[in-house]
């Protein structure tokens, strides 16, 4: 396992776990890395490291999938996985041929026997094959996947609600108890605020953070049309058609990608300060 913290060149790798199961963590996760691929020329890897709880699939219209996470099994034991049996082994997004997601665990009773030699060979193997890497971990730090890839990433993002026992309770007991031990301190970590369609008022980002120790990255907000994709099994075609759907995560994506140095889309130098004034020069207006 590489040092906390130290990057070794590859495939930037940004985790997203929650502060509490069943609040939006993998429809962020997901969203954001339908954001990374469609803001990049990159090639983005989705692993679903819920060992668990993995519902992607579902939420895709996928009922059974060819391959899962718990069927590279074999390979992950004996070390013995490669880029282009991950490649066979990955589903590639309908409509966004750069987005690529390993399915997660189908077989929870075997999540106990996943140990930390498989998961740092499945991430060892994943930096090679992908530009990016976005891993969906589950909320508790009691499994080897859930701490392997917070350790692992170059980028941690905290999934919460403005509901204080989320935050506070669950945030205080997994970021300020149980995070350290692992030597990753809450300041490590960015937020993400998931807001209901139903759910009004509660606490700002600005106080969550505080009380968790966090820094802002941005929000999600979930709408009715979002939970009905899901149990249509089109939130791929809601990210992607949808008004909410379409700005969902663009804003932390995008932060994600200048922190990394990830090439988007577009050129990079309609940012700088002097193209700016350039198309203002041609467009005929003064510069202040």
């Amino acid at each position: 396992m590489r040092e906390v913290g130290v990057s070794n060149g590859a495939a930037p790798v940004v985790a997203f776990v929650g502060t509490t199961p069943n609040i939006g963590t993998t429809t962020a996760a997901f969203a954001a890395a339908y954001r990374l691929a469609e803001l990049s020329s990159t090639e983005v890897g989705y692993l679903c490291l819920n060992l668990k709880s993995a519902k992607l699939h579902r939420f895709l219209g996928i009922d059974e999938p060819e391959v899962t996470l718990d069927r590279l099994q074999p390979e992950l034991r004996s070390a013995s996985l490669t880029s282009s049996m991950l490649r066979s082994a990955d589903y590639e997004v309908r409509g966004r041929s750069n987005l690529h997601v390993l399915f997660g665990n189908m077989n929870r009773e075997g999540a106990e026997f996943v140990g930390t030699e498989e998961i740092d060979h499945l991430l060892d193997v994943a930096e090679k094959t992908y530009g990016v890497i976005v891993l969906d971990v589950g909320a508790y730090w009691d499994n080897a996947a859930t701490i392997c890839s917070i350790r692992r990433a170059d980028s941690r993002v905290l999934v919460t609600t403005p509901a204080l026992s989320h935050f506070q309770e669950d945030g205080r007991r997994w970021i300020g108890n149980v995070s350290p031990i692992f030597q990753i301190q809450p300041n490590q970590y960015d937020c993400i605020i998931a807001h209901y369609p139903w759910r009004k008022g509660g606490y700002r980002m600005n106080d969550i953070c505080k009380e968790l120790g966090t820094a802002p990255m941005g929000e999600f907000r979930m709408d009715d049309s979002m939970f009905a994709s899901l149990d249509k099994g089109g939130y791929d075609n809601w990210l992607r058609e949808d008004p909410t759907g379409r700005s969902a995560m663009r804003k932390p994506a995008a932060k994600l990608l200048e922190r990394h140095n990830v090439r988007g889309a577009f050129p990079s130098m309609v940012r700088q300060p002097w193209y700016r004034r350039l198309n203002v020069h041609r467009n005929g207006v003064g510069s202040s």
